[in-house]
Parts: C-alpha cells; sequence; structure tokens
C-alpha cells in the first residue's frame, strides 16, 4: 500500500514525552553520523564501534561481536518480570548516494538506502530512556543491533549466537521507516506483514549452431522463453486466488551473435508469497515445469533455488499492543493503517518464527520536502521527525508490555 498524501503538518507531537523530544537533536546526530559511514553485511564495525560507545557511556551492559558485529544490550528494571526485545538493523546497500546533502555517505558506493541508519537511531533513543527510567521498569529489555539484513541475514546467525536466550525473549518487536507512508501514520497488522523471499538460477543447456540451421540445433534460447511463459501460470493457475504470490524472471542472459542459435542461456529470479504453506510449493512446481519443458526440446538444465527468508508474520496480541499504542501516540487523518502489507522480505522474520511479536511500518515520507523516495534509490532519504516517533511509540509498547503482559 503507497499512501502519497502528505500531512506532515497536521501531525499533533503533543503525544510524545518532553523528554523524548529533547532527544530529536541527538537521535538526528546520530543518524546522519551512521548515514555518512554506510557499511554492508557484517562489515558494520564503525556502526557497531559507535553503538557500544553509546551505551558504554550510559553503562548499559551489552555484548559486542555477536554473529560478528551484532551488538545485544540488557537493561533490567528494578523488579522482575518478563523479557521484551526490540531489534534494530544496522547494514547498508551497495548503492552510489546521488543526494546532495551535508550528511551524504563518505564511501563510495555504499548507502543507507533503507533506513536503517534511522532504525539505529531510534533503537539508541529507546535504549538511553529505558535506561534512565530503569526503576520504574518490572522486566527486562533486550536491545538487538544486528548486521546483514538486506543479505546475507543476520538475524538466523544471530538467534544461533543466543540472542533470544540468557535471559530468555519472551516478545520481540522491530519496525522500519517506511515511505510508501507519510510521516505521521503507522502500518501493523496481524499475520503476515512482509512476504517470504526464495531464490533460484537456473542454467539451461541447449545445442548451438547456424541461425540459418535450426534443425540441427537445439536452441536454448527458445526454451528458455517458453520456461519464462510457463513460469507465470503458477500464480495464476496453481496458487488460490485468495493467496498472493509473485514469481519473477530478473536476469535471462544468452547467445553472443544474431546469426548464433545459443547453446545455452541463464536466468534467475524470486519468488515471493505471504502463505507459509506455501514454502515448497512453488519451488516444486519451477522445478517440473523447467523439467518438462527442457525434456521436450531435448534440452538439460540446473536448478539452484533456495529460501532467503521467510514470510514476516505478526502474533496477534503483539499487533493489537503496537496498534494500541500507535493510536495513542499518532493524531493525524489518517493516522494507523491497519492493513498495510508488502511483498518485499525482512529477516525480522526468523526472529518472529522464535517467539512471539510484532514488526510495524514508522511512516516517515515528506512530499513537501521531497522526502518520498522509494527505498533502495539512490535519493532515498526520510523525515527525521519519525524517530522521535519511533522511540515514543517503542517505550510505550516496552511499558504496556511489561505492565499487562
Amino acid at each position: 500500500m503507497v499512501l502519497t498524501t502528505n500531512i506532515a503538518n497536521s501531525i499533533n507531537f503533543s503525544h510524545i514525552r518532553p523528554e523524548i523530544r529533547d532527544l530529536q537533536t541527538q537521535l538526528v546526530t546520530w543518524r546522519r553520523n551512521i548515514h555518512q559511514k554506510p557499511e554492508l553485511g557484517f562489515q558494520e564495525h564503525i556502526t557497531a564501534a559507535l553503538v557500544s560507545q553509546q551505551l558504554s557511556a550510559w553503562s548499559i551492559p551489552h555484548q559486542t561481536s555477536v554473529a560478528k558485529t551484532g551488538v545485544v544490550a540488557i537493561i533490567e528494571g528494578n523488579q522482575p518480570g518478563k523479557v521484551i526485545a526490540i531489534r534494530a538493523d544496522m547494514d547498508a546497500l551497495p548503492i552510489q548516494e546521488a543526494n546532495e546533502v551535508s550528511y551524504r555517505s563518505q564511501h563510495d558506493g555504499k548507502m543507507h538506502a533503507c533506513g536503517h541508519d534511522g532504525h539505529v537511531a531510534i533503537a539508541l533513543g529507546t535504549a538511553y530512556y529505558l535506561n534512565q527510567h530503569k526503576e520504574k521498569l518490572s522486566g527486562t529489555v533486550k536491545i538487538i543491533f544486528q548486521p546483514a539484513e538486506e543479505g546475507p541475514g543476520g538475524a538466523k546467525p544471530m538467534i544461533e549466537a543466543g540472542v533470544l536466550k540468557n535471559p530468555d525473549v519472551d516478545a520481540i518487536m522491530g519496525l522500519h521507516l517506511w515511505n510508501n507512508l507519510p510521516l505521521g501514520t503507522i502500518g501493523v497488522r496481524s499475520g503476515a506483514l512482509m512476504a517470504a523471499v526464495e531464490c533460484f538460477r537456473l542454467h539451461i543447456f541447449g545445442q548451438g549452431g547456424h541461425g540459418a540451421m535450426p534443425d540441427q540445433t537445439i536452441d536454448s534460447i527458445v526454451v528458455g522463453s517458453q520456461i519464462v511463459n510457463a513460469l507465470q501460470t503458477i500464480v495464476a493457475r496453481n496458487i488460490n486466488p485468495l493467496d498472493s504470490a509473485v514469481v519473477t524472471v530478473g536476469e535471462f542472459h544468452g547467445g553472443t551473435a544474431l546469426n548464433v542459435i545459443a547453446d545455452s542461456v541463464t536466468m534467475s529470479g524470486t519468488v515471493r508469497y505471504f502463505n507459509p504453506q506455501l514454502e515448497s510449493f512453488i519451488g516444486e512446481r519451477i522445478e517440473s515445469i523447467v523439467a518438462g519443458i527442457c525434456q521436450s526440446h531435448g534440452a538439460t538444465y540446473k536448478l539452484d533455488y533456495w529460501q532467503l527468508y521467510p514470510p514476516t508474520i505478526n502474533h496477534p496480541e503483539m499487533a493489537q499492543l503496537v496498534a494500541s499504542v500507535a493510536n495513542e501516540v499518532v493524531e493525524t487523518p489518517l493516522g494507523v493503517v491497519p492493513e498495510c502489507q508488502t511483498m518485499g522480505g525482512e529477516d525480522m522474520s526468523f526472529f518472529l518464527q522464535q517467539v512471539p511479536g510484532c514488526y510495524f511500518f514508522l511512516g516517515s515520507a515528506n512530499s513537501d520536502r521531497g522526502l518520498a523516495y522509494p527505498h533502495h534509490h539512490p535519493r532515498f532519504d526520510f523525515d527525521e521527525t519519525a524517530l522521535g516517533m519511533g522511540v515514543e511509540i517503542f517505550v510505550r509498547c516496552v511499558e504496556k508490555f511489561l505492565q499487562n503482559y
């Protein structure tokens, strides 16, 4: 869902507590420092050092070098209780930034083009506030600064390293700054918020030859073209129409000259779906279609198929918690967008497979200020007003969870 209406001028900030409003300048400073020094997955050494330095300054116990570059902080309340975790991803993308701003990327070919710099700033602000008020907490907050969300995925290695243990996490939350929603809106829903991501790479082997003598060949481009068309029937004819799914061939390479029939072609693509029951189904259908078409033409093939991330599925009670807090904090004409979904993927999904939790979208676009470019665009940027809103929502969710759940 994309909402382009700009409602920034009508946002009511009175529900953001003064202490968090006072953090806004510092939140922006953290975010911009991180933005200037973007790092790819499992290379977030500068970012992790900044996080560790701040946590140490606040005397917050934390562990570094978790799953290579991850950082895990623990804030214990004065009274025992449940454990809730907050997750923030730290990595950037291999994109050359095109923004002409004072805080533009200083690392050539790397850019925070998805808002993760803001996620780290929000998590730091949340850690600071909660640590300042830990005497009011009945329970523990674990804040997970995760590497490599953009790939190859840092959530699973962090789980394997034990970040959900000692103490055991009862619930988890995370947010994504979201330029598909305007500033002053929250996208949250129970169930699937983001899709599974599966990938494939296919190599088709035919028999090349002269373009004027096709009868002496097995035309790999013809075979590959038929496969591309046939793959679209999976969603159209094999998936329940009430389920959403996507099969995309994003690359197709073959041939060396206009009068030569290609000996082989390669293609690669991605599969997306919400329903976990489709986990193995689409991959099996792709294999069946490829095998059948290749056999009918006398071609052979090599297919690699793998799952990147499962669907990001929110627990009903945790989604309701976030929605209730969002309704308290956000008072705009749009406010909470309850059925917000995307076919994008997220490795927050691995955390949500382990413990109940909620991942939600924090609207961050402001078209009046030119801050509405989409994610992964070289001119991506967001309205930093969302940073304080993110801290307020996280803090309220923690307070409500530890008091009532």
